[in-house]
C-alpha cells in the first residue's frame, strides 16, 4: 500500500474492531501523545505513570502559594503557522481556550545598568544591537540575516511509510522548498560552538546574550534554530505552563477512554518468545499484546529488560548521549517585580562555583505577569543552573549532606539575586532547589538530565523507534532525536503510535 494511504471513515471502523491490549510506560509528554493516538486508533491503552502526575519532565510544582515551572519555557508548535501546532491539539495540549505569551523580547541582558533586548523581530533586533555596539553591525547583520533564513526551516510531520490513515500528514513541496535558502549553513554553523559564535563579537554584553539562549556547548545551528522560531512567531509560553500542558493531554486521553494508573513504576518488560509481552508492577503481571516504552529510553534500555537491549542504535544512543544536566532554584518573593523583564541575564560582580562548575553570570525567569503563580502582589522567580553537577549530588545525599548542599545553594543564588534586585532583600518567602536527583527520581531521568547536549559533531538525526529482535515493542521519548525536549517527546509518540497500528494493520 502507498505510503500515507488515506481511509474513509466507514473503513476504519471494520479495521479498529479488535481492540488489542497496548501498555504505555511513562505518562510524560512521549507517553500520553502514543496513548492518545493509540487510543483513537482502536486500542486499549493502558499508561503506566510512575509520578502521582501526568507530564514527566514537563513539570511544575507548588510551594507555599508559588508555582515553579520546572519544564517548558517556550513551545515550539504554539504558532498555528507550524506542522506541530496541529499534533498538540490532537493529544489535548492546546486547545481553542490556550492563551499563548509570545514575550518579546524574550530575553534581556541587564549590562552595566543597560537593557540589550533579544527581539524576536529579525530587523527590529539588527537595529538595537547595532544602536548597542555599532562596531558589531557587520556581524549584528550576518546574525540577523541567518535569522531569516532559518525562519522556512520548521519542525517536519509526516506518516511512515506503509501506513493507513484517516488523514495524510506532509509538508507542502513550497515549504520544502523554502528551507533551501538555509541548507548552506547548517554545515558551517554546525561545526561551531554558540560559546566561540558569541565570543566573535565585540561588545561583552551582546556576548552574554547570545550565550545564553541555548547551553553555549550546543552548535550554532541550535541557536539559529531557537532564535528563527521565536522570529516566525512560534515558541510561545502556554498560560498556566507545563502542568496544565500535561492535564490537558492526560485529560484527552481519558476522554477516548484510555486509563492512566499513576503511582506505578514499572519494573520489567516482559518478552516471550520475541514479542512484548507485557510489564512486571509490584509483583504483578500485567499482559499485553504490545508494549510502548515513553519512559526516558537511555535508563529503559539498560533498566527494563531481564538483559539490556543491545542493537546498534542502543549502542550507539549509549556512546553519543551526552545528558544536558540542571539544576532549578526557586524563590517566591513578597514583592511585585512586574516592571522587570520576564527573563533576565547579568553579569556576577563575583562568580562562584558549585559543583566543579564556575558561574561568572546569572539569570531568571520572571513570573510576577501571570496571574495564580503567587499570591497577590508577589512573584514566582526561577533560574537554571547548567552544568554536570550530578556525581556532587549523589556524593552529597551518600554523606548526608544532601539537604546542607542545597541551603548552601540557594544562599549563594540569594546573594547573587539581591544583589542585582535591591527589591527582594528579606522578602523571600519560601524557596526550593531541585537537583538532577530530584529529575532522576521523579521522571526517571537518566543522569537526572532531561535533554540531550548537542556539540557540533554531535549525533542529529533520530534513532529507530523499534528492535529487530524484539516485536510489538516500541520506544518514544526526549532521546530519539537530540537535543530532545518536548517537540521530540510529541513528535515520537506519535511515530511510535504509528509504527503500532502498522503492525497491527489498525488505521491512524
Amino acid at each position: 500500500m502507498p505510503s500515507g494511504n488515506a481511509i474513509a471513515g466507514d473503513t476504519v471502523l471494520a479495521y479498529n474492531l479488535f481492540m488489542r491490549k497496548v501498555i504505555v510506560v511513562g505518562g510524560g509528554i512521549a507517553g500520553l501523545t502514543a496513548g492518545v493516538y493509540a487510543q483513537r486508533s482502536g486500542f486499549d491503552t493502558l499508561v503506566l505513570e510512575s509520578n502521582l502526575v501526568p507530564g514527566g519532565n514537563c513539570t511544575g510544582w507548588r510551594r507555599k502559594g508559588y508555582f515553579f515551572e520546572g519544564g517548558m519555557h517556550w513551545l515550539t508548535g504554539s504558532s498555528p503557522d507550524q506542522m506541530l501546532h496541529k499534533v498538540w491539539h490532537e493529544v489535548g495540549a492546546l486547545s481553542g481556550a490556550s492563551q499563548i505569551i509570545n514575550v518579546d523580547p524574550f530575553m534581556v541582558c541587564v549590562w552595566e545598568g543597560a537593557q540589550i533586548c533579544l527581539y524576536r523581530d529579525p530587523a527590529k533586533l539588527e537595529e538595537h544591537l547595532c544602536a548597542v555596539s555599532p562596531e558589531d553591525r557587520p556581524l549584528i547583520k550576518n546574525l540577523c540575516r541567518d535569522i531569516r533564513r532559518f525562519i522556512p526551516l520548521k519542525m517536519p510531520i509526516m506518516d511512515i511509510p506503509n501506513l493507513k490513515v484517516r488523514e495524510k500528514s506532509r509538508p507542502a513541496l513550497g515549504a520544502l522548498l523554502n528551507m533551501l535558502p538555509a541548507l548552506s549553513r547548517l554545515i558551517p554553523l554546525g561545526k561551531l560552538p554558540v560559546k566561540e559564535y558569541a565570543a566573535r563579537f565585540k561588545h561583552p554584553g551582546i556576548r552574554l546574550l547570545l550565550s545564553g539562549v541555548v547551553p553555549p556547548e550546543y552548535d550554532t545551528v541550535s541557536l539559529m534554530f531557537t532564535l528563527a522560531d521565536f522570529a516566525s512567531g512560534d515558541g510561545g509560553y502556554i498560560e498556566g505552563g507545563s502542568t496544565k500542558l500535561s492535564a490537558g493531554m492526560a485529560g484527552r486521553f481519558a476522554e477516548l477512554g484510555g486509563v492512566i494508573r499513576y503511582g506505578e513504576r514499572v519494573d520489567r518488560v516482559l518478552v516471550k518468545d520475541g514479542k512484548a509481552a507485557g510489564v512486571i508492577v509490584k509483583g504483578e503481571h500485567i499482559p499485553a499484546d504490545a508494549v510502548i516504552v515513553a519512559a526516558d529510553t537511555l535508563a529503559a534500555v539498560d533498566n527494563l529488560f531481564d538483559d539490556p537491549l543491545r542493537e546498534n542504535w542502543t549502542r550507539n544512543m549509549r556512546r553519543n548521549t551526552i545528558p544536558l544536566v540542571s539544576t532549578f532554584v526557586c524563590m517566591g518573593v513578597a514583592a511585585d517585580l512586574s516592571a522587570w523583564p520576564e527573563n533576565v541575564l547579568f553579569p556576577l560582580k563575583k562568580p562562584y562555583e558549585y559543583g566543579g562548575v564556575r558561574f561568572t553570570d546569572a539569570g531568571f525567569y520572571n513570573y510576577a505577569a501571570y496571574p495564580g503563580y503567587a499570591p497577590q502582589g508577589c512573584t514566582a522567580l526561577t533560574t537554571i543552573l547548567l552544568g554536570d553537577t550530578y556525581d556532587y549530588w549523589q556524593a552529597a545525599k551518600t554523606q548526608g549532606l544532601y539537604k546542607q548542599r542545597k541551603e548552601e545553594l540557594f544562599e549563594t543564588i540569594r546573594e547573587c539575586f539581591e544583589e542585582q534586585l535591591p527589591l527582594i532583600k528579606g522578602k523571600i518567602a519560601v524557596w526550593d532547589v531541585a537537583t538532577p536527583l530530584t529529575y532522576e527520581r521523579f521522571c526517571g531521568s537518566y543522569h537526572g538530565s532531561w535533554m540531550t547536549m548537542t556539540p557540533p559533531g554531535s549525533m542529529r538525526g533520530s534513532y529507530p523507534c523499534k528492535l529487530k529482535s524484539v516485536k510489538n515493542l516500541y520506544f518514544a521519548g526526549h532521546r530519539m532525536m537530540p537535543p530532545g525536549g518536548m517537540p521530540v517527546a510529541v513528535s515520537s509518540g506519535r511515530t511510535a503510535a504509528q509504527h503500532l497500528c502498522r503492525d497491527f494493520g489498525a488505521v491512524f
